[in-house]
């Protein structure tokens, strides 16, 4: 499926009764799983995939090239539309944020995400006017080729500000983002507080508040038209990882050696291969 094409499936999904669920893979296996699971789209995760790199997330330790290569690999096996994440847009100024949105469009992406951070963890949230330059250049950019969400994240470091929030978001939502997401509000009330304030336009969620992960029925409800899951499933799967490793660490050979047969990867990936080729 060509890009166009992969644009306006996600979009759609978007504009769906009851939205949809868009989870996190960090390479090809995980990416391939997902589908099979029935998933319509997916999303790069830049804390899963710096994490598996042996770097930190948020600090432009990952680059663009290589993040844009993750992207790409995961559409190319999956055929699915896949939104990129991708920190602060990959660029000192707005113009370069919008060539990043750009280099995303060639590579395939149908979506990709602008959050308001600065990578510096003394000083990690951007200026209110900055900000807002950055993601409108960043709209002129994706306008009609590749869906852009606007992301505000002053909860997730540490700054709990739902009246600045907001202003971004509805700040984004005008200069142009399709959709908008401030990972970990409060409570219920702040995301029934996001999704109004930026209405009709749709509501990303990272998998619930800071009060604990919620129901989907439950932001379904609140109209939220986007649940992702960040680095969720691969901190599972490092769980189950670092209990295996336990486990053989003290002479169980068979427990830790348990999961899928090899024989199952293989074949999906050799099913794959050839859409990604």
């Amino acid at each position: 499926m060509k890009q166009p094409e992969l644009y306006e499936r996600f979009l759609m999904l978007h504009q769906r009764e009851g939205g949809f669920i868009m989870p996190n893979p960090w390479d090809g296996t995980s990416a391939l799983l997902l589908k099979e699971a029935g998933f319509e789209a997916l999303g790069t995760s830049s804390a899963a995939l710096a994490s598996a790199m042996g770097r930190l997330d948020g600090r432009h330790a990952v680059s663009l090239d290589e993040h844009l290569a993750n992207a790409r690999l995961i559409g190319g096996l999956t055929g699915l539309p896949v939104n990129g994440d991708f920190e602060d847009g990959y660029g000192a100024t707005p113009s370069d944020v919008a060539a990043t949105v750009r280099a995303a469009i060639d590579a395939g992406l149908a979506g990709i995400g602008i959050e308001d951070t600065t990578g510096d963890p003394s000083n990690p949230i951007r200026a209110f006017d900055d900000a807002v330059d950055r993601v409108r250049q960043a709209a002129k950019a994706a306008r009609g080729k590749i869906v852009l969400t606007g992301r505000a994240d002053n909860f997730i470091q540490g700054r709990p500000d739902l009246k600045d929030t907001i202003k971004r978001l509805v700040a984004f939502a005008e200069v142009g983002a399709d959709v908008l997401y401030a990972p970990f509000p409060a409570d219920m009330k702040a995301v029934r507080d996001i999704v109004a304030a930026v209405a009709p336009k749709p509501v990303n969620i990272l998998i619930g508040t800071m009060s604990g992960t919620l129901p989907w029925a439950e932001l379904q409800k609140a109209g939220v038209k986007r649940v992702s899951l960040g680095v969720a499933l691969y901190t599972r799967v490092m769980a189950d990882f670092r209990k295996a490793a336990k486990e053989l660490a003290a002479g169980d050979l068979a427990s830790a050696s348990e999961g899928m047969g090899f024989g199952e990867i293989y074949k999906m990936i050799s099913e794959a291969a050839p859409r990604a080729n």
